[in-house]
């Protein structure tokens, strides 16, 4: 699993961890790359299962997008939706894991 956080200065860092105390019991390891392109293509080519931030630009996300969906991969934003490119958050996986990972970094149930 891999993840973005917010940097020194921004909000958002209480829900970050938050998720991350959610996350981290049902998951192997969580890594951080510090790309979004980056984590997106590696959940695309399968070197992780799952990805989410919050808080990131549409240039950072919109070809990793591509990318995850095109291998067969599921993304949304953090509440299960398909606004990523306007609420700059993202969740990405395949379908078990990336539906399940919205259950745990959202505030309310994925969307079927």
């Amino acid at each position: 699993m891999t993840t973005g956080g917010p940097h020194r200065g921004k909000e958002g860092h209480e829900r970050y961890l938050a998720e991350l105390g959610a996350v981290m019991p049902q998951v192997a390891g969580i890594r951080r790359t510090g790309s979004a392109a980056t984590d997106l293509a590696w959940v695309a080519s399968g070197r992780f299962d799952g990805y989410w931030e919050r808080g990131i630009s549409a240039w950072d996300m919109a070809a990793g997008i591509v990318l995850v969906r095109e291998a067969g991969g599921f993304v949304s934003d953090a509440d299960g939706g398909q606004d990523m490119l306007t609420t700059g958050s993202i969740v990405a996986g395949n379908e078990a894991i990336q539906r399940d990972l919205v259950k745990l970094v959202s505030r309310r149930p994925a969307r079927a």
